[in-house]
């Protein structure tokens, strides 16, 4: 169980994160529960994300962009980090008031809730498609999930954002810290991890990010492409896939609200968007069909592809695997 009043290390890999990453790094450091330390894990940027960092007081931790992997770059920090809790954040996202760090690490003192994560918010300069996603995956009413809810659930049990997500630290490497070299996905396995350990994972609503995309379609295949690679690769979580079918419960939740909105010149961008991330699922799950050079190119994350031709693909969870 948590001490009374836990210390948080905030972990935020980044890469060019622009102009803005001032506001959240600031933001952070005003919050009602303050962080212990933020640590940076920069990926040699071009612009000034390590000087910004550094002028806020935050640790930077510097490696060549060829190095970076979803998770060992995210395990790295975490063996750095000294807080009790360990809060998991992406560089695009933006605390929505100053309360954002008590409400998620608050479930965290139940002994048997291992992560937390956040509620996202879209940006105001979202599109509706984008709106309606965050509004469908991100819900106002909070949830706590666990094992027996897989029937149910199926893999939206282990459902668990690292945009912005809390686990204590000693939990974190008890289960073995994110799956590395990962594509795609690492907060989900780690919570997988968790959760068919007899541990919870809680929704904290309360907790609120902003968050959303502006994706062309040629990024939503690559997204979902990758997203299909890292489910074949982590063969021992495939069969809870099979159940919920959430994917298609979003769009025909998205064609009921274009419809009652009378917003028909948005159908046509729905029906792209999907087929587009079907596609590259599709493609994904079969990769290992394919020629490298050809699942390089149709990956949001090209880099990777070296250090994951040599990674035998996971049969069970344990070892390098998991956790996020």
């Amino acid at each position: 169980m948590l001490v009374p009043t836990p210390t948080v290390s905030v972990i935020i890999p980044t890469y060019n994160a622009g102009p803005r990453f001032g506001e959240l790094l600031t933001r952070l450091q005003r919050q009602t529960h303050a962080p212990q330390e933020i640590i940076v894990v920069d990926s040699t940027s071009r612009d000034d994300t390590a000087a910004i960092a550094r002028r806020a007081g935050a640790i930077v931790l510097e490696l060549p962009q060829a190095e970076f992997d979803h998770g060992g770059t995210r395990n790295m920090a975490a063996a750095r980090a000294e807080g009790d809790v360990l809060l998991f954040m992406t560089q695009d996202a933006m605390p929505a008031d100053e309360h954002l760090i008590a409400h998620l690490i608050a479930p965290l003192v139940e002994a048997d809730v291992a992560c937390a994560y956040a509620r996202q918010l879209p940006y105001a300069d979202a599109d509706p498609l984008e709106r309606m996603a965050r509004a469908f995956n991100y819900p106002a009413q909070p949830q706590r999930k666990r094992a027996d809810d897989l029937p149910r659930l199926g893999l939206k049990t282990f459902f668990c954002s690292n945009v912005c997500a809390a686990v204590r630290r000693h939990r974190f490497h008890a289960l073995g810290g994110f799956a590395a070299p990962v594509i795609f996905n690492e907060d989900l396995f780690l919570a997988a991890t968790a959760v068919l350990d007899g541990y919870a994972i809680h929704y904290a609503a309360e907790a609120q990010v902003y968050h959303s995309h502006g994706y062309t379609l040629t990024q939503h295949f690559r997204r979902f492409f990758d997203n299909g690679v890292s489910m074949r690769s982590n063969a021992w979580i495939y069969p809870y896939a099979k159940v919920g079918k959430e994917g298609g419960r979003l769009v025909r939740a998205q064609l009921q609200q274009l419809r009652r909105e009378r917003r028909w010149h948005w159908m046509p961008r729905l029906i792209g968007e999907s087929a587009a991330k079907w596609l590259g699922y599709q493609l994904g799950k079969r990769y290992t069909r394919l020629p490298r050079a050809w699942c390089a190119r149709m990956s949001m994350h090209r880099r990777i592809w070296d250090k994951l031709q040599r990674q035998p693909a996971r049969a069970e969870p344990g070892g390098v695997s998991m956790r996020e």
